[in-house]
C-alpha cells in the first residue's frame, strides 16, 4: 500500500500537473532567445544546398559519426586496453552537450569541416580552467568556426547554450581542438575540383530557371523597316499590344495581323554544360574515393573498405589527432591514455559469411564464443567454456584423477589389467658380463701403456 501512494505522489504530467511544472520555469519567467530553426546548428552554404555537394558532404559525415571514438588505456604497443572512465569518455561516447548527442555531434563536425576547411572542438565546461593548470577534463564541448589566427590564439565563433546566441570568444590554441579537413585541396581550395563544380551546377541551375521561367521567347517580324523613331514605336506599340492580349486573355491567345509572322526561340540552350558538370562529378568521385555504389548502398565488401580507408579514416584520424593533442597531456599519454576510433568489422559483414568467420576465429583462437556473439548482437553464452580462448574442435586431455606416478587409468569401457599379471622384467646378465669384460681389458690395457712411458 505504502508503494502505491509514494507513486501517486511522486508522480508527474507535464500538461496536467501545471503547478508542478512551474518550478522548472526561470526566475522572471523570461527563457531565452526563441528560434524557428536550432540555433546552435552551422547553416551551410545556399550554393551547396542546391547541389550534389550536400548529399557527398552528408554521405561522408554520416559514415564518420557511425565509427565510435573513445577515451581508452592502450599498452606500449598502442594496444587496446579498457575504456576510461571520465568526463571525456562520457562526451565523446554519451552527450557532447546539452544539445547533442555524440553521434550528433561528430556528424556536425565533419559537416562544418567540410564546409569551412578548418574547424574547432572547444571545450566548454572543464574541471579546471586550462589556463592555469594541464590537469584538467572536459565536461562539455562544442563545434566552433574560426573566425581568426593568432600566434598562439585563435578567434572561433561557438555557441552559448546560456544566452542561446552564437558569440565569438578568444581561446588558447593549446586548449581547443584544432582539425584541419585532410581532403582541403580537393573539397576547399579555391580551385579545388569540389569548388569548380559548385560554380558549374550554379550556372547550370541558372540556365535551367531561365529555361523554366514561362517567357515565350518570341520574335515578331513586321511588315515595314524599323528605321525612324516613330516607326520604333510603332514597333513597341504593336509589342505591348501583344503581350496585353496574351496576358489578358483566359487561355492566352492572340490574334496578328496576315502581314506579321512570329518566330518561336523557347528552346533549350545548346552548350556543353552538363557534360562538364559529369566529368567533374566523376572526378570528384575518383579524388575522394567515393563510387556511385556507396551511395546506393550496393557497394560489395572490397568497395566499402577502400572507401573507409582512403576517406573516413584520414578525417576520423584528424579528429582523433587533434584532440588527442589538446586534451591529454604528456603524462596522461606516457601512462597509456589515448583517443581512438574503432570502427566494428564485423558491421560490412553479410550473415551468410558470418559463420565461416565466426569458425576462423574460434578455431585459430582469436576470439572467444561470447565475444563473436556481442560483435553479432546476440546475448552471451553462459556456458564457462564460452569464455575460453580453444579450439573446440581439439580433444583436451583429462588430467584429473591421474595419480602421481604417471600411470594413466584405463580409458572409458577398457578393462583394467588383472593384479598378478606383470610382465617379468627382461635378463640382462649376458649384457652385463660383455660389458664388463670390456672396461677391465681397456683398463689392462692403459696400465700396460703407462708401466711402458714410466721405464723408458
Amino acid at each position: 500500500m505504502g508503494k502505491v501512494k509514494d507513486r501517486l505522489m511522486h508522480a508527474f504530467n507535464a500538461f496536467n500537473n501545471e503547478s508542478e511544472a512551474d518550478r522548472f520555469t526561470p526566475r522572471g519567467g523570461i527563457y531565452g532567445a526563441s528560434y524557428s530553426v536550432r540555433p546552435d546548428s552551422y547553416r551551410r552554404g545556399v550554393g551547396n544546398d542546391k547541389s550534389i555537394v550536400t548529399t557527398i558532404y552528408n554521405r561522408i559525415s554520416l559514415d564518420v559519426a557511425s565509427i565510435p571514438i573513445q577515451h581508452v588505456k592502450v599498452d606500449q604497443n598502442g594496444k587496446f586496453i579498457a575504456s576510461i572512465n571520465s568526463y571525456l569518455n562520457e562526451c565523446l561516447t554519451l552527450e557532447a552537450n546539452l544539445d547533442q548527442s555524440a553521434r550528433a555531434f561528430f556528424q556536425d563536425a565533419a559537416m562544418t569541416l567540410f564546409e569551412e576547411g578548418h574547424i574547432a572542438l572547444v571545450p566548454i565546461n572543464t574541471t579546471v580552467n586550462p589556463a592555469v593548470s594541464a590537469g584538467w577534463d572536459v565536461k562539455d564541448m562544442r563545434v566552433g568556426k574560426i573566425v581568426s589566427w593568432y600566434p598562439k590564439h585563435v578567434r572561433v565563433s561557438v555557441y552559448n547554450e546560456e544566452k542561446g546566441l552564437r558569440e565569438e570568444i578568444l581561446v588558447l590554441k593549446r586548449s581547443v581542438a584544432i582539425v584541419e579537413n585532410p581532403l582541403y585541396t580537393v573539397m576547399n581550395e579555391p580551385s579545388s575540383t569540389l569548388q569548380r563544380l559548385i560554380r558549374k551546377l550554379s550556372l547550370l541551375d541558372s540556365i535551367d530557371e531561365q529555361v523554366g521561367s514561362g517567357k515565350l521567347d518570341v520574335i515578331i517580324q513586321l511588315p515595314y523597316v524599323i528605321k525612324s523613331e516613330a516607326k520604333r514605336e510603332q514597333a513597341e506599340t504593336r509589342r505591348a499590344d501583344l503581350e496585353m492580349q496574351l496576358s489578358g486573355s483566359k487561355y492566352g491567345v492572340a490574334y496578328t495581323d496576315g502581314t506579321e509572322r512570329i518566330t518561336q526561340l523557347n528552346r533549350p540552350a545548346e552548350n556543353n554544360m552538363l557534360k562538364q558538370v559529369e566529368y567533374l562529378t566523376n572526378m570528384l568521385y575518383g579524388q575522394l574515393g567515393i563510387t556511385e555504389d556507396v551511395f546506393n548502398g550496393t557497394a560489395n565488401e572490397q568497395v566499402m573498405l577502400n572507401y573507409h580507408n582512403r576517406t573516413i579514416e584520414p578525417i576520423l584520424s584528424a579528429i582523433t589527432m587533434a584532440m588527442k593533442r589538446s586534451f591529454l597531456t604528456k603524462t596522461a599519454r606516457s601512462q597509456g591514455q589515448s583517443i581512438e576510433a574503432y570502427r566494428d568489422p564485423f558491421k560490412l559483414v553479410a550473415i551468410g559469411s558470418m559463420a565461416d568467420i565466426a569458425d576462423k576465429f574460434a578455431r585459430n583462437e582469436i576470439l572467444t564464443a561470447n565475444e563473436i556473439r556481442a560483435g553479432m548482437g546476440i546475448r552471451p553464452s553462459t556456458e564457462a567454456k564460452a569464455d575460453q580462448l580453444r579450439n573446440s574442435n581439439m580433444p583436451i586431455a583429462d588430467t584429473e584423477g591421474v595419480p602421481p606416478d604417471g600411470e594413466v587409468p584405463p580409458a572409458e569401457g577398457e578393462a583394467p589389467p588383472p593384479e598378478g599379471d606383470v610382465p617379468a622384467e627382461p635378463d640382462t646378465t649376458e649384457q652385463d658380463a660383455i660389458i664388463n669384460d670390456m672396461f677391465a681389458s681397456l683398463e689392462a690395457d692403459i696400465d700396460k701403456i703407462i708401466s711402458d712411458t714410466g721405464t723408458a
